[in-house]
């Protein structure tokens, strides 16, 4: 470990079972991406294993990747609010502010929430790691307008971003 974070090495040496545990959770309560980017060990650098997770989201089948999606919690969400979601999750969504949000800025948010699943039938996906509140407010206004397709290529790439910065704390 360097720092409280695996080396790439010690991956590498996991057996695939170990590995499957220690990063089932990477990808919120989907534990087949952490399966799917396994054979591709030896990775030798953190940017194979990032690379290794991304192209298991992106080579998954549509049914697949929309399951992953619905994985996540509505930011700011009243399973956020009540403790019932991922420890990753929950601290990203606190170190964004979301754990301390006004009346109007909850209710603001749950109207976005439900809003954004009605018309594209998943939550509202952002990484939110660096993000304030307000920054998450803005990305969801101005992305809500945009066509489904659009929307699912987006959530992906935020899938993938949130797995980066959750891989780059995980592993040195």
């Amino acid at each position: 470990m360097t720092d409280g974070r695996l080396t790439v090495a010690a991956v590498d040496a996991m057996t695939a079972a170990q590995f499957v545990d220690a990063f089932a959770g990477i990808a919120e309560h989907s534990a087949w991406v952490a399966e799917a980017a396994e054979p591709a060990r030896p990775y030798g650098t953190r940017e194979a294993m990032i690379d290794a997770f991304t192209e298991a989201v992106t080579a998954a089948s549509p049914e697949r990747q929309l399951d992953l999606l619905n994985a996540h919690p509505d930011l700011a969400g009243r399973a956020a609010i009540a403790g019932e979601i991922g420890d990753d999750s929950r601290s990203e969504q606190a170190d964004a502010g979301l754990d301390r949000l006004t009346e109007d800025e909850f209710a603001r948010f749950t109207e976005l929430n439900t809003a954004y699943r009605n018309r594209f039938g998943f939550p509202f996906i952002l990484a939110v790691k660096g993000a304030t509140k307000h920054d998450i407010l803005s990305a969801f206004e101005a992305r809500i307008g945009n066509s489904r397709d659009r929307e699912l290529e987006t959530a992906i790439e935020q899938v993938c971003r949130i797995i980066r910065f959750r891989l780059e704390g995980r592993v040195a």
